[in-house]
């Protein structure tokens, strides 16, 4: 019995062993972490806005037009938000070497994070979107208003909340990713974790990658919390 815990805090203990913990990389493994989330965000908020500005606007639609437009975007979206991450990367691999040159690297993983989320958070900008007062809407109609006056001075303004909420959600999902995309070489606190915590049996270098994902999940979490309270008027 005293040997089995002796075994077992002797397993703890590895955890805590800071000593085999190199901490210039992991600042420079933050820093591709946050490299990544940041520059697959930027373009998955763009992109996610005109899907979903898409998907909502040609729901419903009677034009041949509008109807084909709409089931392009619903498949497109559908597929690649169904798609487990970590095998979108590796069925990306040709597409992403023709991109970047590479497919090793912070800059590899983006064309495979970019195409993962932007759907999903074109899915909550669409849904977003709905929850708007029909009425709203119907008034600035009443008023003359051209359909992108509407866009930008209605739809936009009005889910604001929401559309910021939902990046705040797909950017955590983000963060996620990245660490996913470290174990195929894309860098990061993933890649970190794995390589050096996992296949070099160093638990602590795993527990600190772990740590510092949590802290920048945290930070986005409430920073999304307090810009959506502040644009929020409801």
């Amino acid at each position: 019995m005293l040997a089995n815990l002796n075994v077992g805090a002797g397993f703890f203990a590895q955890y805590f062993d800071f000593s085999e913990v190199r901490w210039e990389r992991i600042q420079e493994a933050t820093m591709q972490t946050i490299g990544m989330t940041i520059g697959s965000v930027v373009i998955v908020f763009f992109l996610g806005l005109v899907l979903g500005l898409l998907l909502y606007e040609t729901n419903g639609k009677d034009t041949p037009f509008a109807k084909l437009l709409y089931g392009i975007v619903a498949v497109f979206v559908n597929i690649f938000r169904s798609v487990p991450f970590i095998i979108l990367i590796v069925l990306m691999i040709p597409v992403t070497k023709s991109l970047v040159g590479s497919m090793i690297g912070p800059t590899a993983a983006l064309p495979a994070l970019i195409i993962s989320s932007a759907p999903f958070y074109g899915r909550l900008v669409e849904i977003g979107f709905r929850e708007i007062d029909k009425g709203v809407v119907e008034a600035a109609e009443a008023m003359g208003a051209s359909r992108w006056e509407i866009i930008y001075k209605v739809l936009i303004p009005e889910s604001l909340p929401a559309i910021v909420s939902g990046i705040t959600v797909t950017t955590i999902s983000l963060v996620g990713y990245t660490a996913m995309a470290g174990v195929i070489g894309a860098g990061g606190l993933g890649n970190l974790a794995y390589l050096e915590g996992f296949q070099r049996n160093q638990p602590a270098v795993t527990l600190v990658a772990t740590l510092i994902i949590l802290v920048i999940v945290f930070v986005i979490q409430a920073l999304g919390d307090v810009l959506v309270k502040r644009i929020d008027k409801r």
